[in-house]
């Protein structure tokens, strides 16, 4: 873990970005999502992704984690870049031992919780390090217990996913993407599907987790959470980047009208 006494400043130099993307293209057949996009997501940083729905934000989210193929350009994983086979839409991955080895530094957590339903919260924290990694049993089973304490849920350790409410089962899923130590956190809208009090439950742990100094990036429709949270912010719009700089530029004084227009009808709604 970084050392949260540090200013952020002073993490972001000493290494490449955790995360890099390189003029990067994806396609759906026809429909091109990413038209050549660049992110970069230094050691210790908060990355939020903002935009209209079909912006292409979770897309991109999924593609810096590999779980789609991007059709051109560059994905690096501290300066580490992806070997790729094929072009186009036949491009994939040259080396599948690559991709696993990189997915393991990287944590994603979904809008839709994803718990296995057959286990219990301490169970589905426990899964990956044990079986993936191959950690002790026993002393993963003591650090996923002190992971759900950390999110606010260790009571609920021995019960059942479908026990929990929404907020508790998101916050049982941000535990067990802590439990594999990633390099970086990848969290797609992971507020979307709460009601608003159960919302602040995990915008309060997103939050502790940011001043812990650690690499998130954050795709999310709360323009609040991107103010308080991130470093920089990036506006998609149609595919590309409409518009990036810290939040409070971004908020306080956007430069393009496509943004002003999306944050003025955020604020309307």
């Amino acid at each position: 873990m970084l050392d949260s006494s540090l200013p952020k400043a002073d993490v972001t130099e000493a290494a490449p970005p955790v995360i890099e993307l390189r003029n990067l293209h994806k396609r759906y057949g026809d429909l091109e999502v990413l038209k050549g996009v660049d992110l970069r997501a230094p050691q210790g940083q908060v990355i939020s992704l903002i935009g209209s729905s079909g912006s292409g934000k979770s897309t991109l989210l999924r593609c810096a984690n590999l779980l789609e193929n991007s059709q051109d350009g560059d994905v690096l994983f501290q300066g580490e870049r992806i070997r790729w086979h094929g072009g186009g839409l036949d491009r994939h991955p040259a080396d599948r031992r690559q991709v696993t080895r990189i997915r393991t530094n990287l944590a994603m957590v979904f809008q839709q919780f994803n718990l296995w339903a057959h286990m219990t919260i301490i169970q589905n924290v426990m899964e990956a390090p044990v079986t993936v990694l191959g950690q002790d049993r026993k002393e993963v089973r003591a650090r996923a217990q002190a992971l759900l304490d950390k999110v606010g849920i260790g009571d609920k350790a021995e019960a059942w996913p479908a026990q929990l409410s929404g907020g508790q089962q998101q916050r049982a899923a941000i535990a067990r993407a802590l439990a594999m130590e990633p390099q970086a956190l990848l969290f797609d809208e992971p507020t979307s599907a709460l009601d608003p009090e159960l919302e602040q439950e995990v915008v309060r742990v997103i939050k502790s987790l940011a001043d812990e100094g650690r690499t998130m990036i954050l795709v999310t429709h709360d323009m609040r959470l991107a103010a308080d949270v991130s470093d920089h912010v990036v506006f998609l719009h149609e595919g590309r980047i409409g518009e990036e700089g810290p939040p409070s530029r971004l908020f306080g004084s956007p430069e393009t009208p496509r943004l002003r227009q999306f944050l003025s009808a955020g604020q309307a709604a």
